[in-house]
């Protein structure tokens, strides 16, 4: 007997469709391995499609007035909170995330966010008007930058299309976002119930594979790109937004590096990293998947953390009592185990290290110690439930160590001394330092990186600013 699939649609001015092709991908769960969907595998058709509602709708959701694009933000904030068991489901089946911590952990960080946005866009700022030559008016205008071109991820489906609409609709861009081929259910349920608050146009989804994205990063309309993807999806969105010098919002990949120096709290220290480190399956550009541990304490740290992994469990999403569910795909679980396969031989697997069951795609929680600053799953990034441990001697090797890798966007450090903990903040190159806690974010603050991470910040007033652009008017007093 045959299933049928649901059938997913992209949403364009407004409207649901079908590919214009009529090609369809599979839609996977990746807790059973099963396709429970098919979504549009869009083309260049529907791109232009989508880009040219988005661009017809543009002058007048820019003309909108602050006070109106809140209103309809608070609004979508609103019915996401009374669907919000739908969405979580939709959620799990695209993941195959815990219901219970995505409904907990997901969803009201989600919708506080949204209403973050929807406060900011009443708070555009630019510096005091005034005469800065004589006989003349200087003004700052603080303006939308027009159709912006998004893409969002599949580790965080839902919350990352919220981080891409939210700041760029608020600001009074319209938008024009494809969500990962292998989670769009999500996404396009979101259309659905913001379908009844924007105006057709402002809000559009296209489905589709990774020439889906790149055919919207390279159309001459969309004035932005915003990605949240890997280093090398992020590299070539840089590159092809050059031809016509597109802005470019980059949020990539991370390698956060957890200091923990003698004098912390070890319980705690190991507590808060294991469920920083395997939560949503390590699949977070800011999990703490990369310890570096005084040497004084290594042996008892190690053994801590092997044993708060060994307690940890992976699972079904309706388990309870799972900290996180299955790796996004096939391809991911490879990863992740090739990672463990080629370790080298000074290297030792102190819990885990195997892959979990034979339906589904889930990988034990694992640790890793004996690890040299050159090895491969030091300096690459795994995104699996996989945490390494390093040792170090002495607080300048621990910021070398710590330093020492082309990603720069998360870090923590972990220490009772306040002085060590304000050098070691100042001397981190990362984007966020966290100290004694990991992986905690808040609407207000801005989450981006430097170095191969990417640039621009997601959340924040400085996020709301990277979709804006800045116009000078001088104006004469002469008449």
């Amino acid at each position: 007997m045959t299933t049928e699939l649901r059938r997913l649609r992209n949403y364009i001015g407004g409207e649901f469709k079908d590919a214009a092709d009529g090609r369809t991908t599979e839609v996977v769960n990746p807790a059973t391995g099963e396709a429970y969907a098919t979504a549009p595998l869009s083309g260049q058709a529907d791109v232009d499609a989508a880009m040219a509602a988005a661009a017809a709708a543009f002058p007048g959701w820019r003309d909108t007035t602050p006070a109106e694009r809140q209103k309809a933000l608070l609004k979508i904030a609103d019915a996401f909170e009374a669907r919000a068991d739908e969405l979580v489901a939709a959620e799990s089946e695209n993941t195959g995330k815990p219901l219970g911590l995505t409904a907990s952990e997901e969803l009201p960080p989600m919708v506080d966010q949204i209403r973050f946005f929807a406060g900011a866009a009443r708070l555009l700022e630019g510096r005091s008007a005034g005469e800065y030559m004589d006989g003349m008016t200087s003004i700052i205008r603080r303006e939308p930058v027009g159709v912006c071109a998004q893409v969002a991820p599949w580790n965080y489906p839902m919350m990352m299309a919220v981080w891409k609409f939210a700041p760029a609709i608020a600001a009074g861009n319209t938008v024009v976002l494809k969500p990962s081929d292998t989670t769009p259910a999500s996404t396009v349920l979101m259309a659905e119930i913001i379908d009844s608050v924007l105006p057709k146009g402002v809000f559009n989804v296209v489905c589709g594979d990774r020439e889906t994205g790149r055919a919207m990063v390279e159309h001459r309309i969309p004035a932005m790109a915003s990605i949240t993807g890997s280093v090398r999806a992020g590299m070539q969105v840089a590159k092809s937004a050059s031809k016509d010098v597109k802005r470019v919002h980059l949020e990539l990949g991370g390698k956060a590096p957890a200091v923990v120096f003698q004098d912390a709290d070890i319980a705690k220290a190991v507590e808060d990293i294991a469920v920083a480190g395997y939560f949503n399956a390590g699949q977070d550009c800011t999990a703490a998947c990369r310890v570096l541990v005084h040497e004084s304490i290594h042996d008892e740290f190690v053994s801590a953390l092997a044993k708060a992994a060994a307690d940890t469990k992976t699972g079904r999403p309706d388990d309870e009592d799972v900290l996180y569910g299955p790796l996004n795909n096939p391809n991911q679980l490879n990863q992740v185990a090739g990672f463990i396969e080629r370790l080298p031989a000074h290297a030792k697997v102190e819990a885990g290290g195997h892959r979990v069951g034979d339906k589904g795609y889930f990988y034990a929680p694992t640790v890793v110690s004996g690890l040299k600053q050159d090895d491969e799953i030091i300096q690459h990034e795994v995104f699996g439930p996989v945490i390494t441990v390093q040792s170090f001697t002495d607080e300048a090797q621990a910021l070398e160590y710590a330093n020492g890798v082309e990603f720069a966007l998360a870090s923590s450090v972990w220490t009772k001394d306040h002085g060590r903990a304000m050098r070691m903040s100042k001397n981190l190159d990362f984007g966020c330092v966290w100290i004694n806690t990991h992986i905690p974010l808040v609407a207000e603050m801005p989450h981006g990186g430097f170095k191969k991470s990417g640039y621009g910040k997601d959340l924040s007033a400085y996020g709301f600013e990277d979709y804006t652009r800045i116009k000078h008017v001088m104006t004469s007093l002469d008449g």
